[in-house]
């Protein structure tokens, strides 16, 4: 091994004690076995995995992969088979070979198990170490801690995060939904962590330059109805932020049935301040409202005439008694302060909802 495996010459000497035992107790298991001759066809695959790889901790699985135990088994069965005619009278030989094929035939097997187990407890431990990362960054309590737990996960984005909500898909085993959004994360060049809570799949994105495109890179991997994304937040620990707009534009997305999908949670300002989102409200008030009350003492007043007037112009220069040019020249700052057009449907609603809010609030600055 020493010789041939260049892998086995850089392990430590423990590691290489426990891999001599193991080829040890293969060995003596084929002896055993051959010895015993009770008729069995072939030794039993897991009393083979307990006896041969059982000698061997189970940490050990994580030092030496399946190839490399591949090329350990293969080269055991080789200098087995380059003794047996050495060692044996010529006329045994033949039964000897056909009982090592046999033999090694169940090792193969019995190794498969081994790190089929072990591939099997290590992703069941992953996808509870997931959903641990994915829940502190939804209670805001992600800290040292959860950056570590997210790097033993392989997480490695730098740059951006966002956080996208949605329905799980019916019919996709809870089991295999995590690995099929990963992969379509790393086909748009981002990282991702997900967790399945109830009906509800969330995904944490990294690397994330636009959250709307982000997000389209996962979205056909949610089911049916609304899919949100939060703000784009600086870092795994700051993620908090694009979480809570996430999951208060999720709960309130059906007041908007004809949403783009996806959907930025600030496209939801106004259903979220309807269903009670304080952060909503704040966000229409300060950076909406005010801005046109410290601009112009007639832009909230010709915004509000317009709007109660059905968004007609004309309407809105006959009541305010001024040109309509005047009004249309008001709405296009209106446009520019805020960002929303009143001539938009859909931001005419937000300006009026911002309008109430504001002036609910009695803030002038």
């Amino acid at each position: 091994m020493d010789a041939e495996l260049p892998w086995f010459r850089d392990l430590s000497a423990q590691d290489r004690s426990w891999v001599g035992l193991i080829v040890q107790a293969g060995i003596r298991g084929f002896v055993d076995w051959f010895r015993a001759d009770d008729g069995t066809p072939a030794p039993d695959a897991n009393k083979l995995a307990a006896s041969v790889f059982g000698a061997a901790p189970r940490a050990l699985a994580g030092v030496i992969n399946l190839q490399q135990t591949v090329d350990l088994v293969r080269l055991s069965i080789a200098v087995v088979e380059s003794d047996v005619d050495r060692l044996l009278d010529p006329e045994d030989v033949p039964l000897v070979h056909a009982a090592v094929l046999r033999y090694a035939r169940e090792v193969a097997f019995a190794t498969a198990e081994v790190y089929a187990r072990a591939a099997e407890t290590r992703g069941a431990w992953d996808a509870r170490l997931e959903a641990l990362v994915v829940d502190a960054v939804l209670r805001a309590e992600a800290d040292e801690s959860v950056l570590s737990r997210a790097s033993a996960l392989g997480w490695g984005a730098v740059g951006d995060v966002a956080v996208v909500l949605g329905s799980v898909p019916e019919g996709t085993p809870a089991t295999d939904l995590p690995e099929e959004v990963r992969r379509a994360a790393r086909a748009a060049g981002l990282e991702a962590l997900c967790a399945v809570q109830g009906d509800r799949l969330v995904v944490l994105l990294g690397g994330v330059d636009d959250p709307r495109v982000a997000a389209e890179a996962v979205v056909g991997r949610f089911g049916e109805g609304p899919v949100v994304v939060g703000p784009a937040a600086d870092d795994l620990t700051a993620a908090y932020a694009s979480a809570r707009a996430a999951v208060s534009a999720h709960r309130a997305a059906a007041g908007w049935p004809g949403a783009p999908r996806p959907v930025q949670s600030i496209e939801l300002l106004p259903e979220r301040a309807l269903a009670g989102d304080g952060h909503a409200r704040r966000h229409l008030v300060e950076e909406v409202y005010l801005p046109l009350v410290r601009a112009r003492g007639t832009m909230t007043e010709t915004l509000a005439t317009y709007l109660d007037e059905g968004s007609s112009i004309e309407g809105a220069a006959r009541t305010l008694f001024v040109h309509p040019n005047t009004v249309r020249y008001r709405l296009r700052q209106v446009t520019a302060l805020t960002g929303y057009s009143p001539t938009r449907p859909r931001d005419a609603f937000v300006l009026r909802i911002a309008l109430v809010l504001g002036r609910q609030s009695g803030r002038t600055d």
